[in-house]
């Protein structure tokens, strides 16, 4: 009888531990997600003038053009490729990851210089843009959204020629989109690419 009733026991404090961490917890988090963080919740998406989702400020997306600020490279292209037409093997190191090529390793500098110099040092040299770190060099998850404050002022003179817009209201933007240090202490201040670029569409000339 004693054996019965500690395994009844055993077997409602199983359940009941179960129903509470599988199920009330879990839907008390999401619940509270959707009226604190509804925006980091639901994958910090971004929406464009049309109201339209354009990506996620958690994700880059490659911007190479004049007149857009530039990301900085990917080993995977922002996980872009379809993995059944990935003839150019960007998806290799799998959606995420970095080369892993060291700094000695005769492959970065072919990455970065390009076949017949047509990478992404001299397309930034020719484009008039004097490239930073993180303008050549790719990211540890090859998904970083960000840049640099600096490799977006880098980028001033390209964008606004392409534009015909006034350096000085490029470098309001890039201020106005600078994320700072978190808490003031911890890691460094970014720009996020692809909201520095929907705030480029909206700008008018001469304002």
């Amino acid at each position: 009888m004693s054996f019965a009733r500690d395994a009844g026991r055993a077997v409602r404090s199983s359940l009941l531990l179960w129903v509470i961490t599988a199920i009330i917890y879990p839907l008390l988090m999401i619940a509270f997600g959707q009226i604190v963080f509804p925006f980091q919740a639901n994958g910090s998406l971004i929406k464009n003038a049309q109201n339209q989702v354009v990506g996620s400020a958690l994700i880059g997306q490659p911007f190479t053009t004049n007149r857009y600020f530039n990301s900085r490279p990917s080993t995977t292209s922002y996980s872009t490729a379809d993995p059944k037409k990935d003839e150019a093997g960007v998806l290799k190191t799998g959606v995420s990851g970095a080369s892993n090529l060291a700094p000695s390793n005769p492959a970065l500098r072919d990455r970065i210089l390009g076949k017949n110099d047509e990478g992404d040092f001299n397309r930034l040299k020719k484009a008039g843009v004097q490239p930073t770190a993180d303008l050549v060099y790719t990211s540890g998850s090859s998904l970083d959204p960000h840049i640099t404050p600096e490799a977006a002022k880098a980028q001033i003179s390209r964008v606004a020629k392409a534009r015909q817009l006034e350096p000085n209201q490029l470098e309001t933007l890039i201020s106005q989109n600078t994320d700072n240090r978190f808490l003031g202490i911890f890691g460094e201040p970014g720009v996020n690419v692809l909201k520095l670029n929907l705030a480029l569409d909206r700008l008018k000339p001469g304002i």
